[in-house]
């Protein structure tokens, strides 16, 4: 199993997009996740969702085909 890089998230989003590749059968793991949660930086640190380098077409192919999120939502 080689892992691949499907993209770079806030924390939230990132595990977001675990859950979902995962409602669908594809393992994902959210790496940095926490390291940032220590230093106060979760907001300004990446998380990077990866995937098997086999499921990484399918992967990409599920989050294009997801509507776009509509955060951050902007006070009125």
């Amino acid at each position: 199993m080689t892992l691949v890089e499907l993209g770079r998230f806030d924390r939230i989003a990132a595990h977001i997009v675990v859950g979902r590749l995962a409602s669908e059968g594809i393992a994902a793991i959210a790496f940095d996740g926490e390291s940032s949660v220590g230093d106060g930086s979760w907001l300004v640190v990446p998380v990077r969702v990866m995937v098997d380098e086999d499921d990484a077409a399918a992967s990409r192919a599920l989050l294009d085909a997801a509507p776009a999120p509509d955060w951050p939502v902007e006070p009125d």
